[in-house]
C-alpha cells in the first residue's frame, strides 16, 4: 500500500530515529494505543446514548451507557496490558534467491503467568496480499515463534524494513502496536538462469596437456563407471542417489586422472551475456548446477577469484560473491 508523499515522510522520518536492534522488549515508552473504526463508533453510540438517556430522564439507559463505557476502559487496558512487556527476537534470516520472499522467524517470549492472545506481526508497508501478518497467542511463562514473510527487493545484502507487533484483543475497539527495527541484515543471490545451458568445459591445469569434454547431459566429465576397488570416498553419492531414483544400479566414481588435468571454472567474462544481471543469473545456475553434481569447481567475477572445491560452504561462497558482485 502506497502512503501519501507527507505522510510517508513522516513515517520516514520516525522510523530513522528508532535505533535499529535484533532484540526489543515492550514497554510503556515504544507501545502506542489509539481507537479503531469499532472503537470510534462505540464512542459515538455511547455519545448518542448518553444525550438520549439525559433527554428522556432514562435511568436504564444511563446504566447501559456507563456499563458499555467502563467495558471500553477495562478493554483498553487489557488491550495494552496484552502487548506490554512482551520480548522480541529475530534469528538472523537465511540468504534466499531474488523473486523469492525472505522468511523471518521472531521468537515473542512472555514472562507474565497469563496468556497472551491474539498477538500480531508484519511488515509495515507491505502488501498484505502478499506478505500477510501472522498471528498467534504466546503462552504463560513461554515462548513462541511467529514467520513473517518479506518480499525482497533484488539481489545484495539488504537492510530488512521496520517490522510492527500489534494486539486488537479483547474487545477490538483499540489498537495497541508498536515499531520495531531489527538490525540483522539479509543476503540476497542473484536468480538463477531458468534453462542454463550445459556447464562450460573445463581448462586443462598448469603442465598438462588434458582437455575436458563436456557430455549431452551437461554434466563436467570428472566421472567415469565405478570399478572393483575403487575407494568409497571415490563414489559420487548424489549421482548414485539420482540413479537409484531412476530405477538403475549404477555408480560411478570420480575420475582421478581427469580431474589432475582439467578444472572446472565459471567465468564471469565467459558467459555470453552482455548484460551484468543476466550473466549473474546464469553463473547461478551454473553454481547450483555443479554443486548438484558433486563436482569441484571455481568461480571468477570482477574483483575476485574463488578457488576450484566443492561442498555447502563453498556454494554460500560462490552465491554470496554473485549477489555482491
Amino acid at each position: 500500500m502506497k502512503l501519501p508523499p507527507v505522510r510517508a515522510r513522516i513515517q520516514s522520518w520516525w522510523h530513522n530515529r528508532l535505533p535499529r536492534r535484533d532484540t526489543l522488549t515492550l514497554t510503556q515508552r515504544n507501545v502506542y494505543i489509539l481507537p479503531t473504526r469499532a472503537g470510534w463508533m462505540l464512542a459515538l453510540t455511547l455519545l448518542l446514548l448518553l444525550v438520549a438517556s439525559i433527554n428522556y430522564q432514562l435511568n436504564l439507559g444511563y446504566l447501559l451507557t456507563f456499563l458499555l463505557a467502563g467495558s471500553a476502559v477495562v478493554g483498553m487496558h487489557v488491550c495494552h496490558g496484552n502487548l506490554r512487556g512482551t520480548t522480541l527476537h529475530l534469528n538472523p534470516p537465511d540468504p534466499v534467491h531474488a523473486g523469492q520472499a525472505a522468511a523471518l522467524d521472531i521468537r515473542l517470549t512472555s514472562e507474565r503467568p497469563r496468556i497472551r492472545y491474539g498477538l500480531g506481526l508484519g511488515v509495515i508497508g507491505a502488501d498484505l496480499a502478499h506478505a500477510p501478518l501472522a498471528w498467534t497467542d504466546v503462552p504463560a511463562q513461554g515462548s513462541t515463534t511467529l514467520q513473517v514473510a518479506w518480499p525482497v527487493p533484488g539481489r545484495g545484502l539488504h537492510a530488512l524494513p521496520a517490522l510492527t507487533a500489534l494486539t486488537l484483543f479483547p474487545l477490538g475497539t483499540f489498537r495497541v502496536w508498536t515499531v520495531w527495527r531489527p538490525a540483522a541484515p539479509v543476503l540476497v543471490y542473484p536468480e538463477p538462469e531458468s534453462h542454463p545451458p550445459p556447464l562450460p568445459p573445463g581448462e586443462p591445469q598448469a603442465g598438462s596437456s588434458g582437455s575436458a569434454r563436456v557430455q549431452s547431459t551437461g554434466e563436467f566429465d570428472g566421472v567415469r563407471a565405478y570399478r572393483r576397488g575403487d575407494p568409497i570416498k571415490a563414489v559420487v553419492w548424489k549421482k548414485a542417489a539420482q540413479t537409484f531414483a531412476a530405477g538403475r544400479d549404477e555408480l560411478v566414481s570420480r575420475d582421478a586422472l581427469s580431474t589432475q588435468r582439467q578444472q572446472l571454472w565459471l567465468d564471469h567474462a565467459q558467459c555470453g551475456h552482455s548484460e551484468l544481471e543476466a550473466r549473474l543469473s546464469r553463473l547461478t545456475a551454473w553454481v547450483l548446477m555443479a554443486d548438484r553434481l558433486g563436482l569441484d569447481y571455481g568461480l571468477r567475477v570482477p574483483g575476485r577469484e574463488i578457488a576450484p572445491d566443492q561442498g555447502p560452504a563453498h556454494r554460500a561462497r560462490c552465491l554470496e560473491a554473485l549477489a555482491l558482485c
